[in-house]
């Protein structure tokens, strides 16, 4: 089994490709071993290894979060070992009872039909021109609201705490959501 390895835009993610699907639908996002516990057996494994402090699971990767003081150089193949080693075993991702988030379907206030409109509207640019950009630096973006002209994300993954991902929401994400929907004023982390 090879796995390949891509840096991601926050330089504390690393990005693994194991060349077969991780998670057949949505994601997964652990920021601790005791988050992971129970749920998923690849994920408490990665907590395993000294320095890891995030893991999350897409269709086809697994990106994985260090603390600032550790090495990539160091850390790296004991994460490839752990991933290696699950997947040649053939062990589940996800513990059977465990949910996978599936941010197309987060919770949005109902209001009129033109809102929801708009709502429809905002989750199908997500999907087709913003989600794909944003699994290629191994991450998500997660659908919270739309309130008074207000889109709510937040960013999963690789893309939360990346240095990069504020100016990812606003200049980005921000500007072609208000080209092609003029309903839409601001884009902000959902809190």
């Amino acid at each position: 089994m090879f796995i390949q390895t891509e840096q991601t835009p926050n330089p504390a993610t690393l990005k693994f490709i194991p060349g077969r699907v991780v998670l057949e639908q949505g994601t997964a996002d652990f920021t601790s071993l005791e988050a992971a516990s129970g749920k998923s057996p690849l994920a408490e494994r990665l907590f395993g290894v000294e320095g890891v402090v995030g893991v999350f699971f897409g269709h086809d990767f697994v990106t994985v979060t260090k603390e600032d003081e550790k090495e990539w150089y160091v850390m790296k193949p004991s994460i490839l070992g752990v991933i290696m080693e699950h997947f040649t075993t053939e062990q589940p991702v996800m513990s059977g009872s465990a949910v996978v988030e599936d941010s197309d379907h987060a919770e949005t206030p109902v209001g009129d039909g033109e809102n929801d409109q708009v709502i429809a509207q905002i989750k199908e640019l997500l999907d087709t021109r913003v989600r794909p950009a944003v699994a290629q630096d191994g991450g998500d973006i997660v659908f919270h609201g739309f309130e008074e002209g207000v889109v709510y994300l937040s960013m999963r993954g690789a893309c939360a705490g990346c240095p990069s991902s504020t100016a990812t929401l606003k200049m980005g994400i921000e500007n072609m959501l208000r080209h092609y929907i003029p309903e839409v004023v601001e884009v902000r982390p959902a809190g």
